[in-house]
């Protein structure tokens, strides 16, 4: 297979270069050349450090743990959720083929079938597919949204239940394709378009879960907001009596447009998601991408101050974001996938130096301060903020309409051992 795809950006549909595509067996390997008129453009800029503005293709080989495409586009790729849809509905429509007897393709879906599987209106970032028909994938057509509104929502429901029972129907697989987003995880979620025209993402809680997950999420991103992070916005909305979660999605502006994103792993160059990293890594990127260092720096720190106070043990690199501001410039998107572990053993995904090693650990974070370029009494006054918003959970929680018996299924992740170091070093405890 040799495919060649155009990649716009934007809602204006600048022409950034094209994407060629090639697979033979299990080998697969991509390229990416841009356009002359993008090279040229006075708003050109890198959509991947790893891409240089200039003439020439720039190859990629499929590689363990990693994508066959260069970090700004696989961060477009269908999570593990998404994936699951595809791959379900891909198998049944082939059974539907052979029962009805028609010849069928028996080759496995390749990393470009699952890329240009996502919708275009709902893809992650600002960039977009075009086909050697010039078709934006997977496009609804002229004037069509395909992403749902808000008041469908008890079919998504019902629809990914369904998935996770082995229970779909080909109409459940049809309406959630392409709908499912890059943010990663296997949770089951979906684009919908809320009822201010917002472009949103639906968690739903899974089928496995002991507590409600879906409220903790969100619980977590207010308690964020509370400790002045920047947060995606997020509220809890029922659906059959099921809560789930509406997040606001932060890579579209106040009108809709499109504003391109990288992940932190595709900003430091990270190929393998299996290394361990570091926070001290993403000060460096800042130091070097973003227009105001210092105010991004000291956002990270407040994070993962809450990452360590909360028991996010989720913090990998892939759940840390970039937007684009200008050029080459590019600064910290809001908070995301931001959730409490009860009964979770306190370790980071990132850690916060190498020689710290994954220990969820304050006293640690307040030694890290100076690499983050925040001094001693400073770093007292963000973990003071931080921690005065952690403590007050149970209220927030309320306040977002969580029970007492829901709020109680968390109590380990909000309160522990590193909650009391934080106390003391801030002088409320001695």
């Amino acid at each position: 297979m040799n495919r060649q795809i155009k990649v716009y950006i934007g809602d204006v549909k600048r022409l950034v270069g094209t994407l060629f595509f090639n697979a033979s067996g299990n080998r697969e390997s991509s390229g990416l050349e841009y356009s002359p008129e993008w090279i040229e453009s006075s708003i050109s800029f890198e959509i991947d450090p790893a891409l240089p503005l200039g003439h020439g293709r720039v190859f990629r080989s499929k590689k363990e743990g990693s994508s066959v495409f260069h970090g700004a586009i696989a961060d477009s790729e269908p999570d593990g959720w998404a994936r699951q849809v595809i791959l379900r509905a891909h198998g049944k429509h082939r059974k539907e083929k052979r029962e009805h007897g028609i010849s069928i393709d028996n080759s496995p879906l390749t990393s470009l079938d699952f890329l240009l599987a996502v919708d275009d209106f709902s893809r992650i970032g600002a960039l977009r597919f075009q086909d050697e028909s010039g078709v934006f994938q997977r496009g609804g057509g002229r004037g069509k949204r395909t992403a749902p509104p808000l008041i469908e929502l008890d079919s998504l429901l019902r629809a990914t239940q369904a998935v996770e029972t082995d229970t779909e129907t080909a109409a459940d697989l049809e309406y959630l394709r392409g709908r499912g987003t890059s943010l990663g995880g296997l949770r089951p979620k979906c684009t919908v378009i809320d009822n201010d025209g917002s472009l949103s993402i639906g968690k739903f809680p899974s089928i496995h879960d002991s507590y409600s997950v879906t409220k903790g999420e969100v619980l977590a991103l207010h308690v964020a907001a509370a400790a002045g992070i920047q947060a995606a916005e997020a509220r809890i909305v029922e659906s059959d009596g099921i809560a789930v979660a509406l997040i606001k999605r932060f890579d579209r502006g106040p009108r809709g447009e499109r504003i391109p994103y990288l992940s932190a792993a595709t900003l430091l160059g990270i190929e393998d998601s299996h290394q361990v990293h570091t926070y001290t890594e993403i000060v460096d990127a800042l130091k070097r991408y973003s227009p105001d260092y210092r105010a991004d720096a000291e956002e990270l720190w407040r994070r993962i101050a809450l990452t360590i106070l909360i028991t996010n043990v989720d913090d990998h690199m892939r759940n840390h974001g970039f937007l684009h501001v200008e050029k080459n410039q590019w600064r910290l998107s809001p908070a995301f996938d931001i959730n409490p572990f009860p009964d979770r053993r306190r370790v980071l995904k990132t850690w916060i130096t190498e020689s710290l090693g994954d220990a969820a650990s304050i006293q640690s974070l307040m030694e890290a301060a100076p690499y983050f370029g925040i001094e001693s009494k400073r770093a007292c006054a963000l973990l003071s903020t931080v921690e005065g918003a952690v403590a007050r959970w149970r209220q927030i929680g309320k306040d977002i309409g969580m029970k007492a018996s829901e709020l109680n299924a968390f109590e380990t992740a909000f309160e522990h051992v590193e909650r009391l170091s934080a106390r003391r070093i801030i002088g409320l405890i001695k």
